[in-house]
């Protein structure tokens, strides 16, 4: 599983990466993470607001930070 962060790392940004992992972890993920920082990178997944959460090259969430529990939820109903 890939999971990216988009946008400049800021608090919001750097704490949505942390939920992840931690989210990753408590499922037992084998997830690799990626912080995406380059503007035209972040621009092409056409997210509107940021930070955002990128899971398998698809935007799941975008201009909040996610808990733990809803990224957790996220990565369960992906991998049904």
């Amino acid at each position: 599983m890939q999971i990216k962060v988009l946008g400049p790392m800021t608090k919001s940004c750097e704490l949505l990466l942390q939920n992840a992992a931690i989210a990753a972890k408590k499922l037992k993920c084998n997830a690799q993470f990626e912080k995406v920082t380059d503007f035209s990178k972040v621009v092409a997944y056409g997210v509107m607001a940021l930070p955002a959460l990128v899971i398998d090259e698809k935007v799941v969430a975008y201009g909040t930070v996610l808990p733990v529990e809803d990224i957790m939820q996220i990565i369960q109903q992906m991998n049904k």
